[in-house]
C-alpha cells in the first residue's frame, strides 16, 4: 500500500512523536485546529494501546476525488486485541475501521479533507514534510506541548461557546422581533378584517337603499305618469272638439291658438308614454311577446307614418325592397318601437339630403339575426357627446341642434327594448356628416331554438 510517510511505535517516545507528528500532517492539510487535535488524539490512544504489540507501523498518505481525505493506517504484528474502551474512545473522535487477523490486525482513520484542487503528490510531500520535522527529546517536553495544545483547544472552546451565546442572543432578540411584528401584523389584520367587514355591511346599506330608490323612482314615475295622462288626454281631446268642422266657428287666431294647444298636449302625451314604456322596461314589467313578424307590413306602416309627419321637406326617406325582407319571430309591438324612435331621431335631425333604413340578416351564420340600419345625413353628434346620449333625459346641446326639440329619452328607451328582445344597438356619428344605427335581434328570440314563445321578462 503507497503511504507518504511512516512511523515506527516501539516506546512511549514514539508515541509522543506520533501525536506531534499526526497534528502537523493534519495542519499541513488544512484541516482546523479542532480537528488536528482529534486526529492526533485518536492516534496517539491508539498508539498507547498498541506500543507492546511487536512491529507497530503507522502510514500516512492522501487521498484525491470529490471529497479528499488523509487516511492513517495502524498496523502490527502481535499481541491482544485493542481493548473495547480505546476503540470507543478513538470511534468518537474520528471514524475508524477496524480490521483483526488473529494476532495481527490493522485500524484504518479516513479523516476527510477541505477541497483545495491539490494533487496526491503535492499533499504526500506537504505529509512527508511534516512528518519529518523534529520533535521533543523529553517527555517533559512533550507534556508542555500537549498542555500549549489543551490551552489552545479551551481558548477555542471558550471562543466559541461566547460566539454561540452571542448567537443565541441575536436569535432570541430576532424571535423577540419576530414575535413582535407577527402581534403587530396581526392587529393590523384584525383592524383591517374589522374594516373590510364594516365596509360589506355598509355596501349591503348602500345596495338597499339604491334598490329602494330605484323602487320609489320606478313607482314615482309610474304613478305621475298615469296621473298626467288623464287630463293631457282631456286637453288633446278638447282641442280636437274645438277644431272640430261641426263644432262652433272660431277666429283664424283662435284656430292657430288652439292647434297649438293640441300639438302642445300631443308632445307632452308623448313624454308621458315614452317615460311610463322606460320605467317599466328597467323594471322588468314590459312582457315580450314572440310570434312571427311581418316587416313588409312593418316598413310599410313607418314609411307611411313618416312621410305623413316629415313630408314635404327637402329628406328623401328610402325604405328596403319590400319583397327581400325576411321573416322574423320576435315581439312586433316592442320592434316597432325601437324602429319608431331612431326612425324619428333620424328624421327630426335631417333637414335635407335623405333618411335611409336597410333591412337584411346578420353575417354571424351561427346565431342568425335581423339587422336594421337606419342612415341619416343629419347633423351628427360630436364625438365627445357620444358616451351620453343613451343617458336618460341627456340633450346635447349646441348651435348645430337649435330647434330640434326633444325628451332625450328617445335613444336609451330604443337601446332598451332592443336588448330585450336579446339584441344590440351600436350608434356611430359624426358632426355634420350625419349618423348611423345599427341593430342586431335575433330571428328566432334569445336561446328559444326557432319556436314561438311568450311570457314576461324579469
Amino acid at each position: 500500500m503507497r503511504a507518504a510517510a511512516s512511523l515506527g511505535l516501539a516506546s512511549a517516545q514514539d508515541v509522543f512523536r506520533l501525536r506531534r507528528g499526526a497534528q502537523r500532517a493534519a495542519a499541513a492539510l488544512g484541516l482546523e485546529h479542532q480537528d488536528q487535535v482529534r486526529l492526533a488524539t485518536a492516534l496517539s490512544e491508539l498508539g498507547r494501546d498498541r506500543v507492546d504489540c511487536g512491529a507497530v507501523t503507522v502510514a500516512f498518505r492522501s487521498e484525491s476525488g470529490e471529497q479528499p481525505a488523509l487516511v492513517v493506517t495502524l498496523e502490527w504484528d502481535r499481541g491482544p486485541e485493542p481493548t473495547p474502551e480505546t476503540l470507543q474512545l478513538v470511534s468518537r473522535l474520528v471514524v475508524i475501521e477496524y480490521e483483526p487477523h488473529g494476532a495481527h490486525g490493522r485500524v484504518t482513520i479516513r479523516q476527510p479533507l477541505p477541497v483545495n484542487h491539490s494533487t496526491v503528490t503535492e499533499m504526500d510531500a506537504r505529509l512527508a514534510k511534516a512528518l519529518g520535522q523534529p520533535d521533543p527529546t523529553t517527555e517533559a517536553d512533550f507534556l508542555r506541548a500537549q498542555t500549549r495544545d489543551l490551552i489552545a483547544t479551551l481558548e477555542e472552546t471558550r471562543a466559541q461557546r461566547e460566539e454561540l451565546r452571542r448567537l443565541n442572543k441575536e436569535l432570541e432578540d430576532t424571535n423577540q422581533g419576530v414575535l413582535a411584528l407577527y402581534s403587530e401584523l396581526t392587529k393590523e389584520l384584525e383592524a383591517t378584517n374589522i374594516g373590510v367587514l364594516a365596509l360589506h355591511s355598509e355596501l349591503d346599506e348602500k345596495s338597499q337603499q339604491l334598490r329602494e330608490a330605484s323602487e320609489a323612482k320606478t313607482r314615482f314615475w309610474t304613478n305621475i305618469s298615469h296621473e298626467l295622462r288623464a287630463p293631457i288626454n282631456s286637453v288633446v281631446a278638447l282641442a280636437r272638439l274645438l277644431l272640430d268642422p261641426g263644432s262652433e266657428p272660431v277666429s283664424p287666431e283662435q284656430r292657430q291658438q288652439i292647434t297649438l294647444i293640441e300639438a302642445s298636449g300631443q308632445t307632452v302625451l308623448s313624454l308621458v308614454s315614452d317615460l311610463l314604456d322606460v320605467v317599466k322596461a328597467e323594471s322588468g314589467l314590459l312582457d315580450v311577446q314572440r310570434a312571427p313578424v311581418d316587416l313588409r307590413l312593418l316598413v310599410t306602416q313607418l314609411s307611411a307614418t313618416f312621410e305623413g309627419t316629415y313630408g314635404g321637406r327637402d329628406v328623401l326617406l328610402l325604405t328596403p325592397d319590400l319583397w327581400d325582407l325576411p321573416t322574423v319571430i320576435t315581439d312586433e309591438k316592442l320592434l316597432t318601437h325601437v324602429l319608431r324612435n331612431l326612425m324619428s331621431n333620424a328624421c327630426k335631425f335631417t333637414d335635407e339630403g335623405e333618411v335611409r333604413l336597410d333591412i337584411g340578416l346578420g353575417e354571424d351564420q351561427s346565431s342568425p339575426s335581423l339587422r336594421v340600419t337606419i342612415t341619416d345625413t343629419g347633423v351628427g353628434i360630436p364625438a365627445e357627446e357620444l358616451s351620453r346620449v343613451f343617458e336618460e333625459f341627456y340633450q346635447i346641446r349646441g348651435p348645430h341642434q337649435s330647434g330640434h326639440a326633444g325628451t332625450g329619452l328617445g335613444l336609451p328607451y330604443a337601446r332598451t327594448l332592443t336588448e330585450l328582445l336579446g339584441g344590440t344597438l351600436e350608434l356611430t356619428s359624426t358632426l355634420g356628416v350625419g349618423t348611423r344605427v345599427e341593430v342586431l335581434v335575433p330571428v328566432h328570440g334569445p336561446d328559444n331554438g326557432g319556436e314561438e314563445t311568450g311570457g314576461g321578462t324579469q
